[in-house]
C-alpha cells in the first residue's frame, strides 16, 4: 500500500474518509512528485473533513490545502494549514471569487456534487488557473447519468490537433514540424481510469512537435 492507502486503512476513528480503494494508486501516480514541496492543493467536496487531513499528511508541512463545499458547516474544518471556501461549484461567479483569494493552485481534486454540469463548470473555470505542470483530477464518474466522461473524451481529442505542417519532400533528412495548438501547448496529457479522469498540464508552453528522420537509405515512396 502507498502512504495514502495506509492513512485511509488506519482511519478507524475521527473524521470520515470515503474513497474507492483503486483511487489511491491513481492519486499517488500523479501526486507523488509534489510531496514535500510548497504545493497548493484544492479539494472540491469536503464532506466529513477526513480527506483534508489525509492530504495534509501526504503532501507534508509545506503544503497549502484549500477546501470547497456548499455546506456552511464545513467551515469548521479550517485550520492553520487548511482554508475552506463555502460556495456552489456550478456557479462561475463563485470561482471568480475563489481565484482572487487563491491566486495559485497546483492540484485540483473534484470530489464534489458528482453532477456533470458541476464538474464541467469547475474544470472550465479552474484548469486555466492551475500552474504549469499541475494536475486536475475528477472522480466518481460512475453514475449512469454523468456526462463528464463523454466530455473528457471530446476534450482529449484536442491533443491530436495540428495547426501547421512543414515537410520537405526533396530532402528526406529534414525534419517534419507540426505547430502546437493552444490546447497542446497547455495540456500535456489526459488519463482515463475507472470512475476517474486526470488532466496534466505542460510544465512549459510547447510551440511545436518535431519528427526528424535519421538514417541514409530511404525507399523512394517514403520520401
Amino acid at each position: 500500500m502507498n502512504d495514502l492507502e495506509k492513512f485511509f486503512e488506519a482511519r478507524n476513528e475521527g473524521r470520515g474518509i470515503w474513497k474507492w480503494t483503486h483511487y489511491f494508486d491513481i492519486y499517488d501516480r500523479h501526486f507523488s512528485r509534489f510531496r514535500g514541496t510548497d504545493v497548493h492543493v484544492l479539494e472540491i467536496g469536503i464532506y466529513s473533513g477526513g480527506s483534508l487531513e489525509m492530504w495534509k499528511d501526504y503532501f507534508g508541512t509545506k503544503a497549502h490545502i484549500y477546501g470547497v463545499d456548499i455546506e456552511p458547516n464545513c467551515k469548521a474544518y479550517e485550520d492553520e494549514a487548511v482554508k475552506v471556501f463555502i460556495g456552489d461549484q456550478a456557479k462561475r461567479d463563485f470561482w471568480k471569487g475563489f481565484r482572487r483569494e487563491a491566486p495559485r493552485v497546483d492540484i485540483v481534486i473534484d470530489d464534489g456534487g458528482h453532477e456533470s454540469e458541476q464538474q464541467i463548470v469547475s474544470l472550465e473555470e479552474l484548469l486555466p488557473h492551475i500552474q504549469p505542470g499541475g494536475v486536475y483530477l475528477c472522480e466518481d464518474l460512475h453514475l449512469s447519468r454523468n456526462r463528464f466522461g463523454g466530455y473528457a473524451y471530446g476534450f482529449a481529442s484536442n491533443l491530436n490537433g495540428s495547426q501547421r505542417w512543414e515537410r520537405n519532400v526533396e530532402n528526406p533528412a529534414r525534419r517534419t514540424v507540426s505547430g502546437a495548438t493552444k490546447f497542446q501547448s497547455a495540456v500535456h496529457s489526459v488519463h482515463l481510469y475507472p470512475f476517474v479522469v486526470v488532466i496534466e498540464k505542460t510544465a512549459a508552453p510547447i510551440k511545436e512537435f518535431l519528427s526528424p528522420k535519421h538514417g541514409s537509405q530511404w525507399e523512394p515512396f517514403l520520401k
